[in-house]
């Protein structure tokens, strides 16, 4: 085992169950000392105490509520200090799925809260330290609901506020890795589909009317099987990556088509 003093360290959100606990297990057993943060302390304390006991690693406790902006001021205090930091997963997040013109106001507020406002700051804080170094990565946990804003609400679940968090998440960090490139940092932004975890339980869904779903342990490997590869854009269950090449050159193609002085005819005052 690697002397605990020279040992690299994660942090990782949303570790209290699910894709985040997958998360901390897998890095434990890669050696990584940890910081896991949620809102769950129970639950935090008995992971940390299980991976100690198996991987023998050390693994802190971090209970925070990241619709607070006292804590992420709490956790972008300990990102900043960690010369030891080498991974910020940012997986904590909810679906708060209802109709839009039905959900409480309370909870879109603290879904942008969550998924955009808290990674964009806890990223924000975990990175100059890491290009000083000229070591790290960032891997930001989006989903397929990303893509789906063209999809009509069924079977899909109504996700309005869900799907345009996730969608930042993407376009946020592809543009970061172009940001950062050449100075020894990573950048990735992970799009699982349905995964087996409490997610849905706790959504009120019935799993039991789902399809077959992916391991988050399985989400976990392609993740950092991805990030080692130096893949920006990682979807664990897509084969055919040329299809994530297509969707970049037709919104490349859009972009340089659309750039144009003048309106499209379709848009022009008809003629007098």
């Amino acid at each position: 085992m690697t002397d605990a003093s020279s040992r690299p360290r994660a942090l990782v959100t949303g570790a209290s169950a699910g894709v985040g606990e997958a998360y901390a297990e897998r890095l434990a057993r890669d050696g990584f000392d940890l910081v896991l943060v949620a809102r769950r302390r129970e639950r935090l304390e008995a992971l940390a105490a299980r991976l100690q006991r198996e991987a023998g690693v050390n693994a802190d406790v971090l209970a925070a509520d990241l619709c607070e902006a006292a804590s992420c001021t709490t956790v972008e205090e300990r990102l900043a200090g960690d010369e030891r930091l080498r991974l910020l997963v940012n997986n904590a997040g909810f679906g708060g799925y209802r109709p839009f013109v039905e959900v409480d106001p309370a909870v879109t507020e603290d879904l942008v809260r969550v998924h955009v406002l808290a990674v964009t700051r806890l990223t924000r804080a975990a990175l100059p330290g890491m290009v000083r170094r000229g070591a790290g990565g960032v891997v930001n946990v989006a989903s397929l609901l990303a893509l789906s804003g063209t999809l009509p609400p069924s079977p899909l679940p109504h996700r309005a506020t869900y799907a345009g968090a996730k969608a930042y998440l993407v376009a946020f960090s592809q543009a970061l890795a172009g940001e950062l490139a050449g100075k020894g940092v990573k950048v990735q932004v992970c799009l699982p589909g349905l995964v087996a975890t409490e997610f849905h339980t706790v959504m009120g869904m019935d799993r039991s009317r789902m399809p077959p779903m992916m391991s988050a342990a399985d989400v976990v490997t392609a993740s950092l099987a991805g990030l080692a590869a130096g893949e920006v854009t990682c979807v664990p269950g897509l084969a055919d990556t040329a299809l994530l090449d297509r969707l970049a050159e037709a919104q490349i193609a859009v972009m340089r088509a659309a750039n144009q002085p003048k309106l499209a005819a379709r848009y022009a005052p008809p003629s007098p």
